[in-house]
This record gives structure tokens, sequence and C-alpha cells, in this order.
């Protein structure tokens, strides 16, 4: 009979004006995945806090083996066995791998001033033996890569002695092949007892790793399916509560619109080697390629992010000098950040001053003085234009969902009225319904005569939005497709044709 390791009944939790948990269960097994899913609000967060003891519930019951527990914080927590892996890594990059394990439980030397380092190498080292994970124990983690990162962290998960592990959104930042490898270690720890609770919105990667699916919405469990029985059409309408159709998006795009951007031989470091396109008002361009094709690097270079070594570029068919972001933001140009969290919000501040911050001296009285009242006008027109889900434009921004976010960083460039934005990975970390309002907003800004930028690494996003696609490789344009060649394989054509098959891929 299989082991149960967490049961939580009737799980509730509120905070001042939010309910955001309402009854909620889940249940997890010794040996299996049990994913959690759910739009951007639908409580999966917090019901993992509580069961991590970051937060403690208002009702409800934990029990951990069967026995009934209380969870007071996240050190109990960590005691019965359970942690959990952050998407966003909490790691030390100046320590070594073994360093990182230990942390805060490192083995002290014959003087109580000195580390015991070849103890904790020796510890690390057979942790990522065990899991077949060839990496140096003794390496700075600043210079591993992410998926290298990442296995680190379930390293420190074990070192613990843990028998459940959470994996937030643990594959956001892998290509194909980490996460095949990723998967492998999953298994492993499956096969071994573990019980992995797996929490994304990359829905197709549940029918590969997953054994069961809960699915919440706002608060509440709706359902648990075993992922054999559970089709994606079937998830996607108990996480929305209604059916989605996903389709080409209809282009608004007129057959006369003039070119409002251009980029002549672009070049950037090691990642954007004559980078040359163009795109026109009232368009929606996708870039696509593989992890580190250039795309990204090839946004930052035309923002100014990132210095150029050459090439020009011109708006309404005028050069124009681009060195700084503040450059690029005079010219029209606005850039939506992968890492809106980093680069595009202040999340300690308030909706209001994020989306007036690009323009602030559209909103001084005088020299000196803000003029508050308008600012707060302008936030309240922008919350109510793009929807977003937000009590106040008083609300912090580090309180809103991803979806949310987001939409605040668009706000921002559109209070700055910029002509030409480029989406960097827009739905990152969002769910289906919200990537949907997302759709809809980029088409929304391409009928107002915006020239749109869409950077994605994921293709039907690039296949449905897209009136016309770059196709990068090895920092360089390896091909281009319109209309009705915007498909899977013939992006992928291009996305692994290198300069010496480029022509191949052209036939």
């Amino acid at each position: 009979m299989t082991q149960n390791l967490i049961k939580m009944v009737g799980i509730s939790k509120e905070f001042p004006g939010v309910k955001a948990l309402i009854k909620a269960s889940f249940h997890l097994d010794a040996g299996e995945v049990h994913a959690l899913v759910g739009e951007n609000g639908a409580g999966k967060s917090t019901l993992m806090k509580v069961l991590t003891g970051v937060y403690t519930k208002d009702e409800g019951e934990i029990f951990h083996k069967g026995q009934a527990v209380e969870i007071q914080n996240i050190r109990h927590s960590q005691d019965l066995g359970i942690v959990m892996i952050h998407q966003e890594l909490n790691l030390m990059n100046h320590l070594s791998v073994a360093q990182n394990i230990f942390i805060g439980r490192e083995e002290r030397g014959r003087l109580p001033f000195f580390l015991n380092d070849q103890t904790l190498n020796k510890k690390a080292a057979e942790i990522l033996r065990h899991l077949n994970m060839d990496i140096d124990p003794t390496a700075k983690v600043g210079e591993l890569t992410v998926a290298k990162q990442q296995m680190i962290e379930i390293a420190k998960a074990l070192s613990y002695n843990s028998e459940i592990i959470i994996m937030d959104e643990p594959t956001a930042s892998l290509t194909d092949a980490e996460i095949s490898d990723l998967f492998r270690v999953v298994r492993i720890l499956r096969d071994e007892g573990k019980g992995i609770i797996y929490i994304s919105h990359r829905l197709e990667e549940l029918k590969q790793i997953s054994d069961r699916i809960t699915v919440m919405r706002d608060g509440e469990t709706i359902q648990t399916l075993s992922t054999q029985e559970a089709s994606t059409d079937t998830i996607i309408r108990l996480m929305v509560g209604r059916e989605l159709f996903i389709e080409k998006e209809q282009s608004t795009l007129p057959g006369d619109a003039p070119v409002l951007f251009e980029a002549r031989g672009i070049q950037c470091g090691r990642m954007v080697k004559d980078v040359s396109f163009q795109v026109c008002k009232g368009e929606i361009l996708g870039f696509a390629g593989l992890v580190g094709a250039g795309r990204t690097e090839t946004a930052r270079a035309v923002f100014g992010a990132d210095r150029r070594s050459g090439g020009k570029l011109l708006v309404n068919g005028a050069p124009v000098e681009i060195h700084s972001p503040a450059d690029a933001v005079r010219n029209g140009i606005a850039y939506l950040s992968e890492d809106r969290k980093q680069y595009g919000l202040l999340l300690g501040l308030d909706v209001e001053t994020n989306t007036s911050i690009a323009s602030m001296k559209d909103f001084l009285r005088g020299k000196l003085f803000i003029n508050f009242q308008k600012a707060c006008q302008n936030a309240k027109e922008k919350v109510s234009e793009l929807d977003v889900r937000t009590p106040s434009v008083k609300q912090l921004v580090r309180n809103l969902s991803g979806g949310n976010q987001q939409k605040v960083v668009l706000g921002k460039w559109l209070t700055r009225n910029c002509d030409i934005l480029i989406f960097d990975e827009p739905t990152r970390g969002i769910d289906v319904g919200a990537k949907n309002e997302i759709y809809k907003l980029l088409r929304d800004l391409a009928a107002m005569g915006k020239a749109i930028i869409l950077i994605s690494s994921e293709l039907p996003e690039i296949i449905r939005m897209c009136d016309r696609v770059i196709v990068m490789c090895e920092g360089k344009v390896t091909g281009e497709v319109v209309g009705e060649d915007i498909n899977q394989q013939r992006i992928m054509e291009y996305a692994t044709a290198r300069e010496e098959n480029k022509q191949e891929a052209e036939k």
C-alpha cells in the first residue's frame, strides 16, 4: 500500500481584502510526482507557503504521514522533510557547489574559525554522484549554467533528508536537453519513494513527468485527475472555468504599411552578428530560435542596454543614435524585459508610481513638484485599459500576479506613448488565462499602429501571434517566414541552420 506523505484538508487563508485559499485540499503520496496547476492567483503558491511554514493556515488540517501537524515555520517544515525549490534560485554565486549545498550547516575544522571544506566536498560529491550529476563540488556556482544550478538546489534539498520536494516552475529557463536531464533526476527521486510536488504552467510537460494533476482556481481545489486520463483541453477548461479556443490570430496589418523601424547590420559582442530586420507599423514581428540564438541580445543592443560594435538603426526611415536606454525611449522604443522583476518594475513601489516613472516629466507641476492627482488618474486609466487586477493603484506591485505585473510594465510604456514595443518572453511564468489577455493586448496595440517585436521560446505563441517571423541561430539571422509558412517545422529548420547548412534549409 502506498504511503500518504501529505494530506491537506479544508485549508483556508485570508489576507486583508483577499480570500487566498477557500477550503483547499491536496494529497501527496510517496513515490509520485503530483502536478499542481492553476492560473496566477489561483492559490498554488499560498497553499505551498502554508505547507512550508511561510504562512500559518486560518483553518483546516494538515497530516504528515497520517499524523496531524501544526507547521509553525520554515524550520519546522524542513524538520518534517519538506523543502521547496523556488523558480528564482536561492544560491550564492561566489561560493562553491558544496558550500551552497550545506550553507548554514558547515563542518568546522580543528580550529573553530576554519571550515572543513574537505568534508563538505566529500558529502556534496556523494549526493551528486547518487543523482548521476557530473558537477564538481569545488566549482563556483556563479560559473555554472542555470540547469546545473537547478540540480544543486535539488542536491541541497536532499541534504536535508527531504522526503517531500516542491518544484516551482523548474524548467522555465532550461533547454530541451536540460529539461530531459532534470526529468531523469526527478524520476530517480520518485523511484526512491520521494514525493514531488511539481508546479508548472507548461502543460505539455505534465504528460511526461507527473502521475496526478490537481487543478486550483480562485483559491479552491477544483479537481484531481490521473495524468494518463487528463487531456490538455480538460486541464485548461478546469483552470479557467471556460473553453479556450487557440487559433491563429487575425492580422490587422495593411498591405502597404510603412516601415516604422529598421536595423541594419547590428553587431554586439559574440552573440549578435550582422543582424538586419525591419518592422512595419501595425505589424507583430516574431523572433524565434533556440536558447543562445542571440534574440534577447539583439533586443538589448537595439534598446541601448548593451553597446553595439556596428550597424545602423532607423526610425521612420531616419537614422537615429541609440547608445543607452534613455536614447531608445526618446526615439519611441520600449523594451519589456524577460526579467520584468529586475528590469521592468520597482517591486517595492505601487502601481501608480510604476506606470508614471518613465514619463515623470509629464507629471510635474512646475519644475520640482509632482502632480500626484494627474499621476493617479493616469494609473487608473491604464489599470482600466489593460484590465490590471488590483484592489487599488496604491497596491505594491510585488503583491500582484505575474500576468498583472506584466500589464503594469506595459502600462508604463503606453504612458510614455512609445510606438515601437519590444516584448521579450512576455508570457514567461504566466498562466493560460493571463496569456490570452496578453495576446489580445498585443493584437490591440498592433491595430493601434504600434510596431511590435515579439521574442518568444514558445513556438505556438510565435505561430499564433506573428505576421512575420525572423529566425536566428548562433547570433545570425538564418531565415524569415511569412504567412502560411509560419509553422513549427519551417521555424525549426531555420533555428538549427548554422551557417554551413543555411542554404539547404532555404531550399
